[in-house]
């Protein structure tokens, strides 16, 4: 049962009892940890991209997602990698046939017509990606408006604007999940967004892969979208036991400053176990220091604010 304060949990349950009681809590949409967070003034568009794969880029999309929508937030996913893992974690059907992203790029289909609501968390809602994405890049290169066709979708939906264009029932985040690598998919993402999150794992190969990155946006805000900048920089698999992490994050604290967030995500393996069973570690298990972490990222993002 919870206590008046709507977080804490009575001492006369077990601890079982109390991890399923958070676990409930978090997928209704019941659980609310700490104090809110306030709504933005219009919809912030986040990419998030890494050309190096194994950095903890979807698993961060999905979790930060779900974080922000168990603080209050209404938020959507738009599943940009052929692999599909972004919908598998957030347990969306993504079989070949269902509405999914590469209607919308491809066919011209309305952002609305291929969204769908989760189950899992309230306020979370996913554009998934099937198999049939893999051959976008491909198709995408015949099209016109090849490098604008997400951006023109996003702009279309009635639920993506300010407080005044779109009203109460806007999206408050919209996060694009990128494949690991540059393409036509990766550059409409660039294109399309406002706000560049990228996860890094806590090590020097990683700060290579952000150099070629930072790179790529230059070249995108040079030609295609000058607006795009780089606002959130997520270290991830953080293992404070290690002084190679400890440098790692010096060194990009140093070079990046208020980009980073303050919030490490430790290795987990609860964060590694929760997709294999259709969920975020925000609803697997919402007590654990993986889980708790991306609160507090997500919390962070929040508090920001987007850059002026």
């Amino acid at each position: 049962m919870l206590a008046e304060s709507g977080t804490d949990f009575h001492d006369d349950t077990t601890p079982l009892a109390r991890a399923a009681e958070h676990s409930v809590l978090a997928r209704s949409g019941g659980l609310h940890r700490g104090r809110p967070v306030p709504r933005p003034d219009a919809t912030r568009v986040f990419v998030v991209a890494n050309q190096k794969g194994g950095v903890g880029k979807t698993t961060s999309t999905v979790n930060v997602a779900a974080a922000l929508a168990q603080l209050g937030q209404r938020v959507l996913v738009i599943d940009l990698d052929p692999q599909g893992n972004a919908s598998t974690a957030l347990s969306i059907d993504h079989h070949r046939g269902v509405p999914s992203t590469y209607d919308m790029l491809v066919d011209g289909q309305p952002l609305a017509d291929v969204i769908s609501k989760s189950d899992e968390v309230e306020g979370l809602w996913v554009v998934p990606a099937t198999i049939d994405l893999a051959g976008a890049e491909i198709e995408l290169v015949s099209m016109v408006s090849r490098e604008t066709r997400l951006k023109q979708a996003i702009a279309a939906h009635p639920r993506i604007g300010s407080a005044v264009e779109a009203g109460e029932d806007r999206f408050d985040y919209v996060f694009v999940d990128c494949p690991p690598s540059l393409g036509l998919l990766t550059l409409n993402a660039l294109v399309a967004g406002q706000e560049m999150f990228i996860p890094i794992q806590a090590e020097y190969y990683s700060l290579e892969g952000l150099g070629q990155l930072l790179e790529t946006v230059d070249m995108v805000r040079k030609h295609l979208n000058p607006e795009l900048i780089v606002s959130t920089i997520l270290l991830t698999m953080y293992d404070a036991r290690t002084r190679l992490a400890s440098n790692v994050a010096t060194e990009v604290r140093e070079h990046f400053g208020p980009e980073v967030l303050s919030t490490a995500i430790p290795r987990s393996v609860r964060v590694s176990e929760a997709p294999s069973y259709g969920q975020t570690v925000m609803t697997y298990d919402p007590a654990s220091a993986g889980a708790l972490s991306y609160l507090e990222a997500a919390r962070e993002i929040a508090t920001k604010g987007a850059p002026r």
